[in-house]
């Protein structure tokens, strides 16, 4: 019987083990090694950590994490969770079980991408959902801007910091007269001519055959939860402007008791910096409540 079992060790997932292991508590994490990142070659934002590798980071979150006799990794997929506060049964695809007082999904989020060809192919390389991740380093130069919904122009808007920015609607949107102005005011073209696909680092291939040249590429994904066993197990969804997350309290509980969630799959929006944050908070949360159950 482990005190707590993470399922997702990735950095919100260790962020809140690390609380817990330095509070000498027993830790099972159970990762399927799927970073949601993986693709990208650097993370940016990071205070003390900023342009790393994000896989180095997690490696050397996981050498850290061993250095605490309390942790037991395993590497697995969770086919699905089940009982009550004090007494839940994690289970893998392979049919191994264990035990723990709590759990905490830290699973990520899935995203669902606009169906542009060769959109996906770039995801976290040269097509972003971060300017504050990813801005930077594209050195003022022009950003193209996919829209996927009517939030998307709030997106054109913030960019203006970072380049000079193409606003393609893609039949995604519409423009009123309001907007339109508000967009040329900051300097953002207004491209509604359809994508038909995207070529070499971020050139875009209009439906016309015209071809934008960009620095880098920005969209926003439509997330839901990387795993269904929260949902599964009786978690509680909401909705949120980028899509679906579990449903927590301030402490970081869901709606089942003994069960808690953070990082990305409970909270938006979502970076690297603040899913370690979340996850110490949720880690230190469930250490209290261990230590003060209630019942």
């Amino acid at each position: 019987m482990q005190d707590v079992i993470v399922i997702g060790g990735s950095y919100a997932g260790m962020a809140a083990t690390l609380q817990l292991l330095r509070a000498r508590r027993s830790v099972m994490v159970i990762d399927a090694g799927l970073r949601r990142n993986r693709t990208a070659s650097h993370s940016y934002g990071f205070l003390g950590r900023d342009g790393v590798d994000p896989a180095e980071l997690a490696r050397t979150a996981r050498t850290q994490l061993e250095a605490y006799p309390t942790l037991t990794w395993r590497e697995g997929e969770v086919a699905r969770a089940t009982g009550a506060n004090d007494a839940f049964q994690v289970t893998l695809s392979t049919g191994e079980s264990y035990a723990a007082h709590r759990l905490l999904f830290a699973t990520g989020v899935a995203d669902e991408l606009p169906l542009v060809p060769g959109l996906a192919e770039r995801w976290g390389r040269s097509v972003f959902h971060c300017p504050y991740c990813h801005g930077y380093e594209l050195d003022k130069g022009h950003i193209g801007m996919i829209a996927t919904g009517p939030m998307s122009v709030h997106q054109a808007q913030l960019l203006t910091d970072w380049g000079k920015v193409t606003f393609m609607t893609n039949a995604a949107t519409s423009l009123d007269d309001d907007t339109r102005a508000d967009l040329d005011c900051r300097g953002v073209t207004v491209e509604e001519t359809p994508i038909d696909r995207i070529e070499g680092e971020a050139d875009v291939i209009l439906a016309d055959g015209r071809r934008l040249g960009f620095a880098g590429l920005f969209t926003a994904s439509t997330c839901s939860p990387a795993s269904p066993v929260a949902e599964t197990m009786g978690c509680a969804l909401m909705e949120t402007p980028m899509g679906s997350q579990l449903r927590t309290s301030e402490e970081k509980e869901t709606s089942i008791h003994g069960v808690f969630a953070c990082g990305d799959v409970a909270r938006v929006p979502h970076s690297v910096s603040l899913a370690v944050a979340d996850g110490a908070w949720a880690g230190a949360q469930m250490h209290r409540s261990l230590v003060w159950p209630k019942r």
